[in-house]
């Protein structure tokens, strides 16, 4: 039987394009990946910035400093991005799409702008474009919502998407300490970069949201803003009295259906009780929670970054289109629900968590708790401490209007009692988060 080869350029040799060509270089593992590629997978061209920095797991002979070369070359049958980005690396996407090569990246902010088009480039030319580690490094999610959840109608997919974050989080819940000095740590670590906005500001995660939402309710990848919040404002103080609350404080990435026609895409830190799956969930760890009509809620855990897991991911997508490409065929691309609507932040009801910063004095609750009824936001619970001459007001309320919420702090900020605006927060129930 004739031996079929697909040949692999690589763009990127940092740590996932390293671990990259660790993974294909592997004998121990080559009858596995032949079988399951049908194909012998051969490294072809590893473009880098610096063709002298020394990389001992990659020959000196497949570097160049071309990476347009290199995705224009005829030998190169699957080409894979890996240095993030957008301008140049949809200049490399496209070249290699064009002339029928398939591509797999990991290049998530790429896919959330230009997805879509991208997609549909790659079917007129015959090829693919497979993106399972742009969501989740190492978790198979994207695969498992293209595949076996494909025909599924899904209500709500909705995870903890960024490592960094739930680093930080996690360990704000269990040691206490500030968000800056969780931050210090997750630097050091090398979870978090140097500059951690993408990060903590929730950019990384609503990228991912977008793809997630493609994906489960076949929304369109062309840029469109997710609703966002990050975690920078999340207090010490939030994090211990949630903890005694029975929740945990979780950046939360979350995609659900409103009614027929309309989808609310958010990103946002977020009250889980303990007993939720995604409560347990702690470190760098990710996990994408899905709810569908007729499986019920299913989970996805692993770890979310790292260049080895996020390797296994990119080998995973060169194994599946390598066998595509010795079949000749392609995968079709996912239907496009263009009647879907972004739902109205405002109009998105849930429990909310608040805290303010009063004097402590007679008739401060009163005059606070008059705000609440004047927006129809009905209180469930209220926790007050003291600390000197000011107290701070806790409170959960029962489900009302983001809006109506939005309103009520508007007006709290103008009462005299009131020294300072802390957190606000929605708490996750078995519907809308």
């Amino acid at each position: 039987m004739t031996e079929h080869v697909v040949r692999v350029g690589i763009i990127g040799a940092g740590n996932v394009g390293g671990a990259l060509v660790r993974l294909l270089s592997d004998e121990s593992r080559s009858s596995a990946m032949l079988d399951a590629a049908r194909s012998r997978l051969q490294v072809v061209g590893v473009a880098v910035k610096d063709e002298k920095k020394k990389r001992p797991d990659i020959p000196a002979s497949l570097l160049t400093t071309d990476a347009q070369a290199l995705a224009a070359r005829e030998d190169v049958d699957v080409l894979v991005e890996l240095i993030g980005g957008v301008s140049d690396a949809r200049t490399y996407i496209e070249t290699a799409l064009r002339r029928g090569a398939s591509v797999v990246t990991a290049n998530k902010a790429l896919m959330a702008e230009a997805g879509t088009e991208l997609i549909e480039l790659a079917f007129a030319n015959n090829a693919d474009l497979y993106y399972e580690a742009a969501v989740g490094g190492g978790v198979p999610i994207l695969r498992s919502l293209r595949t076996s959840l494909a025909a599924e109608r899904i209500s709500r997919v909705m995870g903890i998407v960024n490592g960094t974050t739930n680093f930080i989080l996690s360990k704000m819940t269990s040691d206490g300490t500030d968000y800056a000095a969780a931050l210090e740590e997750a630097q050091a670590l090398g979870y978090a970069e140097s500059d951690p906005t993408a990060d903590v500001e929730g950019y990384d995660a609503a990228a991912k949201v977008a793809i997630l939402s493609f994906l489960s309710f076949g929304t369109v990848l062309d840029g469109a803003i997710i609703e966002r919040e990050g975690i920078s404002t999340v207090r010490a103080v939030d994090v211990a009295f949630a903890k005694r609350s029975g929740y945990v404080i979780k950046l939360l990435g979350i995609a659900e259906r409103v009614g027929d026609h309309a989808i609310s895409r958010r990103v946002q830190p977020t009250l889980v009780p303990d007993e939720h799956p995604l409560a347990s969930v702690h470190g760098a760890y990710n996990a994408v929670f899905v709810e569908g009509v007729t499986t019920g809620p299913l989970m996805w855990l692993g770890l979310g970054a790292g260049g080895e897991p996020t390797a296994a991911a990119v080998l995973g997508d060169i194994v599946a289109v390598a066998r595509n490409r010795v079949s000749g065929r392609h995968d079709t691309p996912f239907s496009v629900d263009r009647t879907l609507q972004s739902f109205p932040p405002g109009e998105l009801q849930s429990a909310f968590y608040l805290s303010i910063d009063v004097l402590d004095k007679p008739g401060v609750l009163a005059s606070v708790a008059s705000v609440f009824g004047d927006h129809d936001v009905s209180i469930l619970s209220m926790d007050q401490s003291g600390f000197g001459d000011e107290a701070r007001l806790t409170f959960f309320t029962h489900r009302a209007f983001a809006s109506d919420v939005s309103a009520t702090l508007k007006d709290l900020e103008h009462l005299d009692a009131v020294d300072a605006i802390g957190s606000c927060l929605c708490v996750i129930d078995g519907g809308t988060a």
